[in-house]
C-alpha cells in the first residue's frame, strides 16, 4: 500500500481554504502535526469527534518527518532509529498494511578504541558474549548482570503480557517500587544511579566502560557522571517493537515514514489535517487564532507542541502554577545533528573495510572519562569542547532507495554543544561544529576526510528553529528520573479544554506514538463525563 502523505514528502498543504476550515464545527483541535499529534488525531477521529490538526510548517511530522537535504538523498532531519515506537499503536494505526517495514539493528553497536582495539556488542547474546570473552574476559559476568538488571526492569515495567505502564495514567514511584519489589539494583538505576556507576558497578575495563557510557545520555544535558543519567540507558532499552525487546532498527524509507503513516490513518479516519498553518494563540475552551487573525472555534484543543511553546501560545491564560512548572523544566539542548552524504562507507581503522557487519549497526566514537568530563563542562561554559562523543547510522545500507546509486547516508548524532556561545553564533561557527564532529570520527577513521561529500548541521537553535522544539531539546524536556513517570507533565492541563499530547508527556521521549494515543483516552474519558 502507498503513502498519499510520503508521495509528497508531507507536503500535504490546504485541505481547504482557511476561511472553510474556520466555519466549520470541530471537536477537537491538535496544535502541531508530529507523530504523537497525528496518532492522537486518528483516535479522536475513529471515535466519531471532529478533528482538526493544524501544523504551521509546510511538511508534517515535526522532528520525525523526511527532507531532501541533498539532490535524490531522503533523509529525516533528527530522529534517525526506530525502538521505542509502541506495538499497539504499530497495531491499532495498522501500518504494518500501510507499508511499515523496518530491519533491526542486529549487528548492534560497535565501538573502536584509539589503542586500535575495538568491540562489538552485538544485540544477540551469544554472539557478544563471545566478543565479551574475548575483549575483556574478565568481564563476562558482570556483562551478563548488567543485561540482567535492564531486562528485569524491562519484564516489570512493560511485560510483554500484562498492564505496560506506559499506557494510559503515569504511575507514582510508589507504584514502581512496589512493582520492583526488593529489587534494588533494578531501582538503583531507575532512580539514582550515574551511568559511571552503573557501568563501574558491573564491568571493570575501562575501555568496555566507556563503550556505554554515551547510552546514558544520549538527547540529556547531563554529564554521564550526573545523578539519574543510568535511567536515560533503560529507557533507551525499553522498548518493545517487533517482540524484540530493547531492539532498534532501521525504517523502510527512513524515520518519517512513521508520522507519514500516522498522518494517512488520521485522514483515512476523518481527521482534518493543514499543513502551514501557524497558531499565534490558544483561547482555553474556544479554539485557537491564527496568526493571520482567524479564529477557529473547538471546546478542545490538544498540543503536541513542546511545553514552553505551548505556554508562549496560551500567553496571559496560562494558569500560573503551570507555567511555574513548565519552566522548572530544563529544556536546553546540548546535541548537534549531522545528515552527511558520503561516496563510502567510513573505514575504520580498529577494524579496517568499508563494508563490514559493524556498518550495520551503530557505531560510537567514544570519549575517555576524562573527556567526557572536560567536554560537558565546555558546553555549559558556551565552549567547544575537543572531542564530540558521536554515534553514527547509515540508513543506505539497509535501505538503498534513499540515496543514489554508489552513495550513502550517514546520520551522526553528537554532544555536547552549546545551545548559546560564549563567543559568537552558530551561524557564525556551524562550519567549525562540522570540522570538529568529522575530526572527531577521523581519529577513529582513514578515510573521512575524502568520503564526505556535503554534510548538513543542526545544532539546538537550528532543530528551535527547524522543528519549533524549544531549545533544541529532542524530548521536550529532560527524561532524567526527577521528570519522568507521574514527574512528567501531565495530559490534563488546568485550562478549561486544553491538553498535551507531545514527548512532554507520560512515557517521555522519542518516536513512541504512546503519547498521543494516552492523550485521545484522555480526552475522550472527559468528553463522556
Amino acid at each position: 500500500m502507498s503513502s498519499p502523505t510520503a508521495a509528497v514528502l508531507g507536503e500535504i498543504g490546504l485541505p481547504a481554504p482557511i476561511h472553510e476550515l474556520a466555519s466549520r464545527r470541530w471537536d477537537v483541535i491538535i496544535v502541531g502535526a508530529g507523530h504523537n499529534g497525528l496518532a492522537c488525531a486518528t483516535y479522536l477521529a475513529r471515535a466519531g469527534r471532529r478533528v482538526l490538526v493544524l501544523e504551521s510548517r509546510s511538511r508534517v511530522g515535526g522532528a520525525c518527518t523526511i527532507e531532501e537535504p541533498f539532490p535524490g538523498v531522503h533523509m529525516s532531519p533528527c530522529a534517525y532509529l526506530a525502538g521505542l515506537l509502541h506495538p499497539l499503536v504499530v497495531s491499532e494505526l495498522n501500518l504494518p498494511a500501510r507499508g511499515f517495514e523496518w530491519t533491526p539493528a542486529v549487528n548492534g553497536l560497535f565501538v573502536p578504541f584509539l589503542d586500535g582495539s575495538s568491540v562489538q556488542l552485538w544485540d544477540d547474546d551469544q554472539l557478544c558474549e563471545t566478543e565479551i570473552r574475548t575483549f575483556a574476559p574478565r568481564d563476562v559476568e558482570g556483562w551478563r548482570a548488567m543485561n540482567d538488571v535492564i531486562r528485569r526492569l524491562r519484564d516489570v515495567l512493560r511485560p510483554e503480557v500484562g498492564e505496560d505502564l506506559w499506557i494510559g495514567e503515569p504511575p507514582a514511584r510508589g507504584e514502581i517500587e512496589e512493582r520492583l519489589g526488593s529489587d534494588e539494583e533494578a531501582k538503583h538505576v531507575l532512580f539514582d544511579w550515574s551511568m559511571a556507576e552503573f557501568v563501574e558497578h558491573y564491568l571493570s575495563d575501562e575501555r568496555l566502560q566507556t563503550a556505554y557510557l554515551g547510552q546514558g545520555v544520549i538527547g540529556t544535558n547531563a554529564s554521564p557522571f550526573d545523578r539519574g543519567t543510568a535511567s536515560i540507558r533503560f529507557h533507551h532499552a525499553s522498548g518493545r517493537l517487533g517482540g524484540m525487546p530493547g531492539m532498534w532498527g532501521y525504517v523502510k524509507g527512513g524515520m518519517g515514514m512513521v508520522s507519514f503513516y500516522f498522518c494517512d490513518a488520521a485522514r483515512e479516519a476523518g481527521a482534518v489535517v493543514a499543513a502551514g498553518v501557524p497558531v499565534a494563540r490558544i483561547v482555553p475552551a474556544e479554539g485557537v487564532e491564527l496568526e493571520g487573525g482567524e479564529r477557529i472555534f473547538a471546546p478542545v484543543v490538544i498540543s503536541n507542541a513542546d511545553p514552553r511553546q505551548t505556554q508562549r501560545l496560551l500567553g496571559d491564560a496560562a494558569d500560573s502554577a503551570w507555567s511555574e512548572r513548565v519552566e522548572s523544566i530544563p529544556i536546553e539542548g546540548c546535541t548537534v545533528k549531522l545528515n552527511v552524504l558520503l561516496r563510502e562507507l567510513p573505514d575504520f581503522t580498529a577494524r579496517p573495510g568499508v563494508d563490514r557487519p559493524h556498518h550495520y549497526g551503530q557505531i560510537n566514537a567514544p570519549l575517555t572519562k576524562a573527556e567526557w568530563r572536560s567536554g560537558f563542562a565546555a558546553a555549559r561554559r558556551g565552549e567547544l569542547p575537543e572531542h564530540l562523543w558521536c554515534e553514527l547510522y547509515f540508513q543506505s545500507v539497509h535501505d538503498a532507495s534513499v540515496a543514489p546509486a554508489g552513495q550513502h547516508t550517514m546520520s551522526v548524532f553528537a554532544q555536547y554543544v552549546p545551545y548559546k556561545f560564549s563567543l559568537g553564533s552558530w551561524d557564525e561557527r556551524r562550519d567549525e561544529v562540522r570540522r570538529l564532529a568529522l575530526r572527531s570520527l577521523a581519529r577513529f577513521c582513514s578515510n573521512i576526510d575524502g568520503a564526505v561529500i556535503d554534510a548538513q548541521v543542526l545544532g539546538p537553535p537550528d532543530i528551535e528553529r527547524k522543528v519549533g522544539l524549544t531549545g533544541g531539546h529532542i524530548f521536550q524536556g529532560e527524561c532524567l528520573p526527577e521528570y519522568m513517570w507521574s514527574n512528567r507533565l501531565a495530559t490534563r492541563t488546568p485550562m478549561p479544554g486544553v491538553y498535551l499530547c507531545g514527548a512532554s508527556t507520560h512515557p517521555g521521549g522519542s518516536v513512541i506514538g504512546i503519547n498521543g494515543r494516552n492523550a485521545a483516552m484522555a480526552v475522550l474519558k472527559d468528553m463522556t463525563r
